[in-house]
C-alpha cells in the first residue's frame, strides 16, 4: 500500500490532520533521512527533485537490482539506479522531477519480496542528486589469475560424482565435517590443528584418477608449472564460508590452484595494509595463486547466502568493481572446490619473511609456568608494546564507550574516581562533576593524558599507590585481559576492590572469546573494510547499545542446573583449562573469531615509529616491513569467567553483568 500524497510534506500540510497510517509513513521517512545523514553525510530535501533515496531497497538488506528496477520503472524511465554494496538503501534518478514525484507518492510504503522471500517495505525521500563516492579502480593481487570455463560441464559432472560423501569405515581418504563445510583430503591429509601436512605419511591411492588428465592438460597449456600431489575437496552449503587465511608457507610450494564447481562465489583477498579486493570465481573456473597473492594476501569466503556482483551480462570473473550503477545480488548455490597443491620438501625462502613460518627468526613465547615468567611475558608483550605504539594507539582511541559513560555520569557529584589503566585518558573528562585520576603502566600514554590536562601517573595495576578505601568508584577498561595468569587477573580485581570505600562500585571490561553472541557478530568481526589504524584496535570504539546478558545481585541461592562457573573451571585442571601446558602462544588473525584464550594479537604500527633500530619479528615488531607489527598478549575471557573471578574476592558482590560488543563486563560493589 502506497502512502497518501497528503503525507508528502508535513511542513506544508499544517492544515491537514494526518491519519495513523500517514503518521507511520512520516516517521519511517524521517528515520530514513536521519540514517542517511548519520551514515553518509547526505541530506534529504523536502521538495521534489529528479532523484530519490530508497530506504530498505538496498543490496545490504537482500534487494537485488532485478527486483527493484521494474518497480521503479512503473513510474517512468529510470535514468540511473545506484546500489552501494552492503548498504540498506539505494539511489534512483528519473528523467523528470514529475516522474520522481510520482514514485514518491505511489511507491512510498510499497511492499516487495526480497530474494529470501521476506517482505520489505520501501520508503522514499528526495535528494538533490543521486551520487555515490567510488572507491577507485582496483587491480587483482599480484600473481593472481582466474581462468573461466577451464573444464566442460561434462567434466564438472564427472568430478562431482567422483567424490563419495557417504562415509564408510574402509575409506582410505580422510574425510571431515568441519563447522561450516565438508572436507575430503587426497594425497596427504591437511592437519587443521597446525595448518600443515605430515610429509612422511602420504595417503594411499594418491589423487583421484579422473584428475590426472585434467592436470596434464593444465600443465601443457601453461596454467600450472608443477603437478600437484595433494588435493583438498571442500563442499560449501549456501551461507557458509571459510575464514581469511594464508596457506602455510612451509607446507606447500608457491603455486596453489582451486577449481570452483557447482556454483559461483565471491572470494575476498586482503592485503596486510587493509586493502580488500573481492574477486568473482565463476562456476567451472580455475583460480591460480602465485607469488604475492599466495604468500602475502589472505583469502577467504564470507559466510552469506548472496554475493554482491556485477549486473552486466558480459562480466563474469575478476574484481567486483565499485561501480554502484552496475551492482546486484547473486544467490549462492552448493559449491564444491577442488584445491590442488604440491607439498613442499624444503623450507620456504619467499620474499615475505614477516609472514613466513620457515623464515621467522624466533618463535612465539610459551604460556608462562611461573609468576616470574608471567611478569616477563607482560613486560615484553604488553608494557613494551604500548610504549612503542602509544601515539598510534591513542589516535584510534577517541570515542568513549556508551555504557562506560553511563556508569560515570550516574555517579554522585563530587565522587573520587580512579581509572586504572586509563590509556590516553578518554574517560577522565567525561563527567566534569567528578574528581577523576588516571594511572597507566605506559609512561607515553600518561604523557598524553598530561598534555590533555588530566591528572594521571605511572603505576602497575597490581600495586596502585592510592590509599585503600579512598575511592567512590573505579573503572578498568580493557586492562585485566593483559595479565598472563588467572592469579594475576584476580589480584588486579582485588586491587580495584582495595581502592573502593564500602558501597563503592567498580566497572570492569575485558575482551570476550565469544565475538559472536546470541547470533550477532561483534563489531570487531563485522568491520572488515577499515583503515589500518582502526583495523588493529583491541575492540571497537563505538559499541552497540544492547545489553545482551543481565544478572541480578547475588542472593546466595543457586539452582544446581544453573551453577555459576568457579575460577577453578578456568585454571589449570579445570574444565576449560588449556589442553597443552607450556605450548607456544598462537598469533591471532585480526577481525576473526578466537580459537584460543591466550593469544598474541598483532598491531600494525602506522607512521614513523620513532625508533632508529628495527624491531625483531617477535620482539615484538618485524624488521622486514616499514610498518612494524607488534604483538600484544591477551587472555580473552569465556562467558562466566569474569564473574567467577569476582566471586573469589571477599566483601564483593556483582551488581550487574553484561556483554557489550565483544566484551564481558561487570559492575562490582564493595560491601
Amino acid at each position: 500500500m502506497a502512502a497518501p500524497s497528503t503525507a508528502m510534506d508535513s511542513n506544508h500540510q499544517s492544515n491537514y490532520k494526518l491519519n495513523k497510517t500517514e503518521k507511520k509513513f512520516l516517521r519511517k521517512q524521517i528515520k530514513a533521512r536521519h540514517t542517511l545523514l548519520r551514515h553518509e553525510g547526505i541530506e534529504t530535501v523536502l521538495y521534489a527533485t529528479q532523484s530519490l533515496v530508497v530506504a530498505n531497497g538496498g543490496l545490504g538488506n537482500g534487494v537485488s537490482r532485478n527486483q527493484l528496477l521494474p518497480v521503479l520503472e512503473t513510474c517512468g524511465p529510470v535514468d540511473a539506479l545506484l546500489m552501494p554494496p552492503n548498504k540498506p538503501y539505494s539511489f534512483v534518478s528519473y528523467k523528470t522531477a514529475e516522474e520522481s514525484k510520482k514514485a514518491y507518492v505511489t511507491l512510498n510504503g510499497k511492499e516487495i519480496v526480497d530474494d529470501l522471500g521476506q517482505k520489505i517495505i520501501l520508503y522514499f525521500n528526495f535528494v538533490e542528486k543521486a551520487q555515490w563516492k567510488e572507491l577507485g579502480l582496483q587491480a587483482l593481487p599480484p600473481g593472481l589469475m582466474v581462468v573461466e570455463e577451464i573444464i566442460s560441464s561434462e567434466d564438472e559432472k564427472m568430478l562431482l560424482e567422483s567424490i563419495n560423501w557417504t562415509e564408510d569405515t574402509g575409506n582410505q581418504n580422510v574425510q571431515k565435517s568441519l563447522k561450516h563445510r565438508r572436507v575430503k583430503h587426497f594425497g596427504y591429509e591437511f592437519h587443521y590443528e597446525n595448518n600443515n601436512v605430515d610429509r612422511g605419511k602420504p595417503l594411499p591411492g594418491g589423487l583421484p584418477d579422473i584428475c590426472d588428465g585434467i592436470l596434464e592438460k593444465w600443465l601443457k597449456e601453461g596454467y600450472i608449472k608443477h603437478k600437484p600431489d595433494q588435493l583438498t575437496v571442500n563442499q560449501y552449503e549456501p551461507g557458509h564460508g571459510i575464514p581469511a587465511h594464508i596457506d602455510t608457507h612451509s607446507a606447500f610450494e608457491d603455486e596453489i590452484i582451486s577449481l570452483s564447481l557447482g556454483s559461483e562465489v565471491v572470494m575476498d583477498f586482503k592485503h596486510p595494509d587493509g586493502i580488500t579486493v573481492p574477486v568473482m570465481l565463476p562456476r567451472r573456473s580455475l583460480l591460480v595463486m602465485t607469488g604475492e597473492s599466495r604468500y602475502l594476501w589472505t583469502h577467504g569466503i564470507t559466510p552469506r547466502k548472496f554475493d554482491t556482483v556485477q549486473a552486466s551480462k558480459g562480466h563474469k570473473s575478476g574484481i567486483i568493481t565499485s561501480d554502484v550503477g552496475d551492482l546486484t545480488l547473486s544467490k549462492r548455490g552448493i559449491r564444491t572446490s577442488f584445491t590442488f597443491r604440491k607439498v613442499r620438501q624444503t623450507p620456504c625462502n619467499c620474499s615475505y619473511p614477516l609472514v613466513c613460518d620457515s623464515q621467522m627468526k624466533a618463535t612465539p613465547p610459551s604460556f608462562p609456568e611461573s609468576e616470574r615468567e608471567a611478569s616477563q611475558l607482560e613486560q615484553e608483550y604488553v608494557h613494551r608494546v604500548y610504549e612503542e605504539i602509544a601515539g598510534h594507539f591513542s589516535s584510534t582511541r577517541h570515542t568513549p564507550w556508551p555504557h562506560v559513560v553511563e556508569f560515570l555520569k550516574a555517579l554522585p557529584r563530587g565522587s573520587l574516581v580512579a581509572d586504572v589503566g586509563c590509556g590516553n585518558g578518554k574517560y577522565l573528562g567525561i563527567n566534569k562533576e567528578l574528581y577523576m585520576i588516571g594511572c597507566d603502566r605506559s609512561q607515553s600514554l600518561v604523557d598524553i593524558c598530561r598534555e590533555r590536562h588530566f591528572q594521571a601517573f605511572v603505576c602497575d595495576a597490581l600495586a596502585v599507590p592510592l590509599r585503600g578505601g579512598a575511592c567512590d568508584a573505579c573503572v578498568s577498561v580493557a586492562v585485566i585481559h593483559h595479565f598472563a595468569t588467572a592469579e594475576r587477573r584476580v589480584a588486579a580485581l582485588q586491587e580495584l576492590v582495595r581502592l573502593l570505600r564500602p558501597g563503592g562500585k567498580a566497572l570492569v571490561y575485558v575482551w570476550a572469546m565469544e565475538q559472536e553472541y546470541n547470533k550477532k557478530k561483534s563489531k570487531y568481526l563485522r568491520e572488515n573494510r577499515m583503515s589500518q589504524g582502526k583495523e588493529e584496535e583491541v575492540s571497537s570504539d563505538t559499541p552497540g547499545p544492547e545489553l545482551l546478558v543481565e544478572q541480578v545481585p547475588d542472593t546466595g541461592h543457586k539452582e544446581p542446573a544453573c551453577r555459576m562457573p568457579s575460577i577453578s573451571d578456568f585454571q589449570e585442571g579445570g574444565q576449560n583449562s588449556r589442553e597443552v601446558t607450556n605450548s607456544k602462544l598462537p598469533i591471532h588473525t585480526n577481525r576473526t573469531s578466537f580459537h584460543s584464550q591466550d593469544v598474541l594479537v598483532p598491531w600494525h604500527l602506522k607512521g614513523n615509529p620513532g625508533k632508529d633500530k628495527p624491531a625483531e619479528p617477535f620482539g615484538p615488531g618485524g624488521s622486514h616491513d616499514p610498518s612494524p607489527v607488534f604483538h600484544r598478549f591477551y587472555h580473552v575471557f569465556r562467558e562466566g569467567e569474569l564473574e567467577a573471578a569476582c566471586q573469589t574476592l571477599s566483601d564483593v558482590r556483582v551488581l550487574r553483568s553484561y556483554y557489550d560488543q565483544g566484551n564481558w563486563c561487570v559492575i562490582l560493589e564493595k560491601v
